[in-house]
Parts: structure tokens; sequence; C-alpha cells
């Protein structure tokens, strides 16, 4: 049995949209966005204290790039992955590991808005530095969907799963409507039923209260 332990809308959101593609049996275990994380056995299964974590074939995978891969290889005849030797593979492995530059950039968005509790721990700097940063990586996105209905010609893949989870993320900070070819991939990727069923069900304790924070102004911008 395939178990993943998983926390609403964070990164192992991923993972879930990946298994749902996958079509496999799995289970699910829910985790709170909290010290639980840090608990001695939540650590035995991630040591870094963070989701996801994969149980699967009798030991415990972490890292979501890591899992993609292994779950890509593991169930090959799905189509997400791109097998070592095929031509795409380069460039899967590219976009499927491009989702983390983009998720290290929401990650400080997130701790600014959500996770610091009083204002004056906030940096509204900061917040503008990494919204800037976050919109080079769309940048990058809609050249490479630009012409395409996916980020490989071959077709949908774990890559398009990768990376728009991450840009899921992203929009609860930085808007997409700038960037056309983006706006149009994310509305056709996120439209397909594995993307659905990784949401956060009705009545799930949620990391995204809002479906869009508002930037903090600059203290003395005009």
């Amino acid at each position: 049995m395939i178990r993943l332990h998983h926390v609403p809308q964070s990164r192992s959101m991923r993972t879930l949209w990946l298994l749902h593609e996958l079509a496999i049996e799995f289970e699910v275990v829910d985790w709170p966005f909290d010290r639980t994380l840090r608990s001695p056995e939540f650590l035995a299964l991630n040591p870094a204290g963070r989701v996801p974590a994969l149980e699967m074939d009798g030991r415990a995978i972490w890292e979501t790039g890591a899992i993609t891969e292994v779950l890509c290889e593991t169930f090959p005849a799905t189509g997400m992955g791109r097998m070592p030797g095929h031509p795409e593979r380069i460039d899967w492995l590219i976009w499927v590991h491009f989702a983390e530059t983009l998720s290290q950039h929401i990650a400080t968005l997130t701790q600014q808005h959500i996770v610091l509790r009083e204002d004056h721990m906030r940096s509204p700097i900061l917040m503008q530095i990494e919204a800037k940063r976050a919109e080079k990586c769309y940048a990058a996105i809609d050249a490479r969907v630009s012409g395409r209905d996916y980020l490989l010609d071959g077709g949908f893949s774990a890559a398009d799963v990768s990376v728009g989870q991450a840009v899921y993320m992203a929009r609860h900070f930085v808007r997409t409507e700038a960037f056309p070819a983006l706006h149009a991939w994310y509305d056709r990727i996120t439209a397909r039923p594995g993307f659905v069923a990784s949401l956060p069900i009705e009545d799930s304790e949620r990391l995204y209260t809002r479906d869009y924070y508002e930037p903090w102004p600059v203290e003395g911008a005009s």
C-alpha cells in the first residue's frame, strides 16, 4: 500500500495530484500545519519535519521531486514521466524541479502573510521582493507554454503537475493575468479531475483562508 502524509494546500498536494493522475490505490494521512510535524512519529518519516512523506515498498520517501521521479519510474505506463533515454527526459527533469524554484518564493510569502501572526514581524519589502521573483518564474513558464498546450511537446506529464501545483500556491499572492499563456495553461491543467481531487475538502483545515492576499504597502512608497 502507498500512503501519503499530507497537509492540505502544501507541497504534498503536488504528490496527491500526481497519485490521482496515476490512477493507483493509495491512502492519505492528513496532518495539521503545526508543530505536530516535529513529533518523533513524523520525523521518523521525514527528518526535516515537512510534508510530503510517502510510504512505499516498506520505506519512507521524502522531497517532492524525488517522490515524483520514483512514482513515475514505478508506474511508467501512465506516461506521466519521461524515462531515461527519452528525448524529453532532460526538459521533464528541469520542469519537475523548477517547481521548487517557484515554491521557495511562495514559502517566504506564506510565512510573511500567514505564519507570522504579528504585524511588526512582517516585512513589506521582503514581500515585494519575493513577489517580483515569483513573477520572474511566471515569465519563464509563460515563455515555455506559449504555443504549447503543456510544458512538454509530448503531452501532459508530472512536469505540469509539479509546476501547476506551485502556481496554485503562488496565485494566493501573485496574480497570473499578466501572463496570458501561463494563465491559459493553468486553466487547462486545473480542469483535470486529478487536480480537483487534490483540493482540500470543504470542511478540512486550510493553510490559505483567502483566495488572494493583498500585498502590504512599503512605507514611504508613492
